[in-house]
């Protein structure tokens, strides 16, 4: 069966659905994608300078002691 087919199935059962528990979780479904959907194009790639301020600053912070290792943010993760 294609996409469009498909589509078209899932509008005839929204369209005869009545409960409205389960429109609600349907409804929820399509909000979260769109959030996510819109989340991912107002992404942007880093740029050349920004990747490589990026790793200047992380080799600043590491050299003068500003980390955490894994075991602290294993531990710093517990309380969550």
């Amino acid at each position: 069966m294609d996409l469009q087919t498909r589509k078209l199935k899932a509008i005839e059962y929204l369209i005869g659905l009545r409960d409205e528990k389960i429109f609600r979780k349907i409804e929820s479904a399509i909000v979260e994608v769109q959030k996510q959907q819109t989340t991912r194009h107002s992404e942007k790639p880093f740029s050349v300078e920004q990747l490589v301020d990026r790793a200047n600053r992380s080799t600043r912070d590491y050299l003068s002691g500003k980390y955490k290792t894994q075991e602290q943010l294993e531990k710093e993760s517990e309380n969550w």
